[in-house]
């Protein structure tokens, strides 16, 4: 495998607080790699050095020569008054294609980012769309390396499934940081964690993510018997130091040094221990028996023409945990707010038990107030809170949440996405609770804080509805689920893979469910092959033959330019030439696969 991207002993600080120092990574053709990390370590900012897009204050990165490479940020803007088409059609020209390849890779591409309008304007679509129209735009150009910062935020079930199946396919080689587990294991061929625990600040593994944590799960271990022998040692030392009379020979004194060097190794090693990624998390329960706490009897609610659910009927009870799923737009929201009691159902009841105390946790976090302190948000009243009966210092209180002291009088709004999701936690932790009602808990949060949550969640005694993104959460924690359907229907299931499941045939085109014609001349009487294209397949489909030709034809007359004295003479040229010839190849490949594709449909 050739070597596409290396970086050596970078560093990167943000004011006084280092990221990252001496770090050093290599990248092969090939490599599928999830960076992954606590959050402010720096993952996000390394991608952006890697892409060009900001300066380490210290170290080298290189690329191999020619190599396209091209970066996909978190968040993706796009111009308003211009169509998907246009947008991707003028990524491709801004990646250097002509204006007829970028033409012919824009419909590709959108198409299989499965886009059915390409002239839907780009500030009609939703959050997840602006993601898909995103990656669709950087694989116009045939990256060799691709890379995506938290590629999955805004991208509902189906969506993830569909970025699955692109990456793990992919002949490309691909960077992406994300904290999506399922995700992780389900694409990559090998995980780096930026983490300062570590001796090099990065533990790099090849395998997916369970492979990972089983390699972490050794070092760490490997770490703690290194420091208890380092202990034992120092112990010795400092024993034997304390026993010598100070006069002292050559041989004393180099053990001495070595005494020295020993205690500088350990500190060294206790510091590393010391620095925690850790969230301690654990809600409180009033620890209720109550056998019925919240019950929805023939439950119905629309809001506007928009029928979100008829029927619905579940009971939630101690140590129930519900699963409620859905892509983007199908009413999760409304149906946690129709439990809590901030919604009224237009039919059915929804009954609570006496005195239930409900938390909710709002997505939109607006329980939040951007202009207050982090101490007083943490504890409006004083400089304590009351966790469990007990009464904790504010600061005590936000190191179990990550915060640092000096963090304390920081204005909310100026925290981070994680941090925010972590002070929202802290504060629902307070209260007693007999049911926890959870809008999207996991966006923002990094891979450790999601570990403690789900720990957490699991623990917790009383009811559970879960709104997330993260299978692997909802997997681990949910005993139930309940999938909605958006146009009012729903169904209980017993495991998220069954859920799954029927999610994916539904989204298979009908025509793979009908029926067979019966003979070959009700075939040709109906040709119900070529409705199987969508009017932009069609038409991509009816120039494939055409623009393939055209792709030759340029490969032939490259080889000829090859074949001239002048140019075997004129080494500049003949590499230019020889990259040019090696991209058309490549395309023409990509056409004829993507011509197959299309032809399948109507076969």
């Amino acid at each position: 495998m050739s070597l596409i991207l290396s970086c050596r002993d970078l560093a990167k600080a943000h004011g006084t607080e280092n990221l990252f120092e001496n770090l050093s990574l290599s990248i092969f053709a090939g490599d599928h790699l999830g960076l992954i990390g606590p959050n402010g370590v720096g993952k996000s900012t390394l991608l952006r050095i890697l892409a060009n897009q900001d300066t380490p204050d210290a170290g080298e990165v290189v690329v191999k020569r020619h190599t396209r490479l091209v970066y996909v940020p978190q968040v993706s803007s796009f111009e308003p008054g211009h169509t998907v088409y246009e947008i991707a059609v003028a990524a491709g020209r801004s990646l250097g294609l002509p204006e007829e390849e970028a033409i012919v890779a824009a419909q590709i591409q959108l198409s299989r980012a499965e886009f059915e309008h390409f002239e839907a304007l780009t500030e009609t679509l939703s959050g997840g769309w602006k993601k898909r129209l995103a990656i669709a735009c950087a694989l116009v150009g045939e990256p060799e390396c691709l890379l995506l910062d938290e590629p999955t935020n805004h991208l509902d079930v189906a969506g993830v499934l569909w970025l699955e199946s692109l990456l793990s396919a992919a002949d490309f080689t691909w960077i992406t940081v994300s904290h999506d587990r399922y995700f992780l294991e389900n694409t990559v061929n090998k995980i780096a964690e930026l983490n300062p625990v570590f001796p090099e600040g990065i533990l790099f593994c090849e395998g997916g993510y369970d492979t990972f944590l089983s390699r972490k799960a050794d070092l760490l271990e490997a770490q703690a018997k290194f420091e208890q022998a380092l202990v034992n040692k120092l112990r010795r030392e400092t024993e034997w130091l304390r026993r010598q009379p100070k006069a002292r020979t050559t041989k004393a004194k180099y053990r001495v040094d070595q005494a020295a060097r020993l205690m500088e190794t350990y500190d060294e090693v206790r510091t590393r221990r010391q620095i925690s990624d850790r969230v301690d998390m654990s809600f409180s329960s009033s620890d209720r028996k109550t056998k019925k706490l919240i019950e929805l009897k023939g439950v119905g609610k629309s809001l506007g023409d928009k029928r979100i659910v008829e029927g619905l009927e579940f009971l939630l009870s101690p140590g129930r945990r519900i699963g409620l799923l859905g892509t983007n737009g199908t009413g999760k929201t409304t149906i946690l707010k129709l439990i809590l009691g901030e919604l009224a159902p237009d039919q059915g009841r929804v009954r609570h038990a006496e005195q239930l105390q409900a938390v909710y946790f709002d997505q939109n976090r607006q329980g939040l107030d951007a202009a207050e302190s982090l101490k007083r948000s943490l504890s409006p009243a004083g400089d304590s809170v009351i966790y469990k009966g007990r009464s904790l210092h504010v600061i005590s209180w936000a190191k179990r949440f990550r915060f640092a002291p000096e963090q304390l009088e920081t204005p909310v709004g100026s925290l981070s996405g994680g941090e925010q999701a972590r002070l929202l936690l802290a504060r629902l932790m307070l209260v007693q609770a007999d049911v926890l009602l959870l809008d999207e808990p996991t966006n923002d949060l990094d891979i450790p804080s999601l570990e403690e949550l789900e720990e957490a969640l699991e623990a917790f005694p009383g009811a559970v509805v879960l709104v997330s993104h993260d299978r692997y959460l909802l997997r681990r924690v949910c005993n139930g689920f309940i999938g909605l359907d958006g146009k009012g229907g729903w169904a209980a299931y017993g495991s998220y893979e069954q859920w799954e499941r029927e999610l994916q045939v539904e989204e298979e085109p009908k025509a793979k469910k009908e029926k067979p014609v019966s003979s070959s001349r009700e075939a040709a009487a109906k040709p119900a092959s070529r409705k199987k294209l969508s009017y932009n397949e069609q038409r991509e489909f009816d120039g494939m033959e055409e623009t393939i030709l055209n792709e030759e034809e340029r490969i032939e007359s490259l080889k000829a330019e090859m074949a001239l004295p002048e140019t075997a003479t004129n080494a500049g040229r003949l590499q230019e030439l020889f990259c040019e010839l090696n991209d058309c190849q490549k395309k023409v490949e990509a056409l004829y696969a993507r011509w197959a594709e299309l032809e399948a449909k109507i076969t």
